[in-house]
């Protein structure tokens, strides 16, 4: 259930996933700039190749077990989950091992681990919370977010960007975003439910770790306004 207060701050201890794709490089660099956020434990199949003081990090070639590891995720008060596949080329069932049987494995152990734990799990626009949908990848995107919903932690938060500016300098961009940049401005007046920077969706998590917000689903346009404050 969504959660809302009015702390001003707090500091921040992160566990975050998917450092090495697009998404989860551009949190990491949001966490790694924001005076609230004291420390981030980067759990990755393979090194993500950052360093800082901030950062720990936990290379696992099998996270579907991670119980050598328990004692290192306990002290976490935000997860900032960013792993993710794209459904091009995958059965249902290859798509869900990774989207749903991985992210729920995660995040029930975290749950028992860290109660206190604000859970924001990376999602897609036009995810199918019906289950029922013509759409493949949006049902199993559909069906993680339920189950996420009623896990134990102080609360959680479906993001579900549409298109995600890049942020400049970073290395992991997809070339599909890429080759949309010059048409930010113009998507971003037309559609702005559906447009997000990736430095916004980065701040609109740490934000929304204190703040809170009236709702356990974010489209870019909450996104964008849980960013600002």
């Amino acid at each position: 259930m969504p959660a809302k207060n009015n702390v001003a701050s707090t500091k921040i201890s992160v566990i975050l996933t998917g450092a090495t794709g697009m998404v989860g490089e551009g949190v990491l660099h949001e966490c790694l700039q924001h005076a609230d956020v004291e420390r981030v434990l980067i759990i990755n199949r393979k090194p993500s190749g950052v360093t800082h003081p901030k950062i720990t990090e936990i290379v696992q070639a099998d996270l579907f077990d991670l119980s050598l590891v328990e004692s290192q995720l306990e002290g976490y008060n935000a997860c900032f989950f960013c792993l993710g596949v794209s459904s091009v080329g995958m059965s249902e069932a290859e798509y869900s091992r990774i989207t749903y049987d991985l992210t729920m494995y995660i995040a029930g152990l975290l749950s028992k681990l860290n109660p206190e734990m604000v859970f924001c799990y990376v999602t897609a626009g036009g995810t199918d919370r019906t289950e029922q949908g013509r759409s493949m990848w949006a049902r199993v995107k559909g069906k993680t977010e339920n189950h996420l919903l009623q896990l134990p932690f102080k609360s959680a938060y479906m993001f579900r960007p549409g298109y995600i500016h890049p942020t400049k300098g970073l290395k992991n961009a997809h070339r599909f975003y890429g080759a949309f940049t010059w048409l930010y401005p113009v998507l971003r007046g037309l559609i702005p439910r559906h447009v997000i920077t990736l430095s916004e969706l980065g701040r609109a998590m740490i934000h929304i770790v204190s703040r809170g917000y009236e709702t356990s689903i974010l489209e870019s346009r909450d996104m964008a306004k849980v960013a600002q404050k």
